[in-house]
């Protein structure tokens, strides 16, 4: 197999294990090339977070090849939504093995995303994590720019139109998930990401406890009876906002509202372990 190895630096893992990837993967007797031209590759293998692979999205569907996922980022929502190890050794020999499972692909903007897009508290902490932070700090860096967040975090009015259905709300928060896993330890036990839905989590609370709350509820898997919380399942959304508000992907800058979400079912397939 022929592949071509994207190492994120500035992941968490990134900078330490970025060569001890391709090393191992060679060690496999994979082919590990850094030319980008598309001819004779059978695979792209991404080293990094759930953002570094979303970049690679479109050239793996231009030219019809799976993707490897080494996770090395600091949530790995996608790496768990598939149980593909957090070892280095173990992600590259789920790789090796070949076996490969079709997933669902989300777009918003003309931006590819796998777990999550959101507008609001989790957009503003994406454009505010800088990667020295989280490099250093991990998991404590993104908590500790949550609770700035939230305290400056403004209501804004949303209009949401699925399925000729039209909903106008006062949200501090709206994330559209394609995946059961997001935001570093949400489950949904009803969702999947290869079920062929997004589901719509509007988020309407007032303050810091009333956030925590609802926060705590969706990881206890209880969306659908707590005080603040809105959800709506379709193939697409449509999102006004009164204002501009800007979208982040998978952490990643998606452009801004007025915007389209949509999924396109079992689109990308991506190596697994075999069940």
């Amino acid at each position: 197999m022929r592949v071509r190895l994207v190492v994120n630096p500035a992941s968490r893992r990134g900078s330490q294990l970025g060569d001890a990837v391709g090393a191992e993967l060679r060690r496999l007797g994979i082919e590990v090339v850094a030319d980008q031209s598309p001819r004779g590759l059978d695979a792209i293998v991404v080293a990094g977070g759930d953002g570094t692979l979303a970049g690679e999205i479109p050239r793996a569907l231009a030219i019809g090849v799976p993707i490897g996922l080494v996770p090395l980022g600091t949530f790995n929502d996608l790496a768990r939504a598939l149980a593909i190890p957090l070892d280095v050794e173990a992600a590259c020999a789920v790789i090796a093995a070949e076996h490969t499972r079709p997933i669902d692909v989300a777009r918003v903007n003309d931006a590819y995303y796998l777990t999550e897009a959101s507008i609001g508290i989790s957009s503003r902490l994406a454009r505010l994590q800088r990667p020295e932070d989280k490099r250093r700090f991990g998991f404590f860096a993104v908590v500790a720019s949550l609770f700035y967040v939230i305290r400056y975090a403004r209501t804004f009015r949303v209009e949401i139109a699925n399925d000729g259905k039209r909903e106008r709300l006062k949200v501090i928060q709206l994330t559209i998930a394609n995946s059961e896993h997001f935001g570093g330890v949400i489950t949904v036990d009803d969702a999947a990401i290869d079920d062929g839905w997004l589901d719509c989590y509007c988020v309407a609370v007032n303050g810091l406890l009333d956030f925590l709350s609802v926060a705590g509820a969706m990881v206890r898997g209880r969306r659908h009876s707590v005080r603040g919380l809105r959800t709506f399942r379709a193939r697409s959304f449509e999102v006004r906002t009164r204002r501009a508000h800007r979208i982040s992907a998978d952490g990643e800058p998606a452009g801004t509202t007025p915007a389209r979400f949509e999924v396109l079912p079992r689109a990308l397939r991506v190596f697994v372990p075999e069940r």
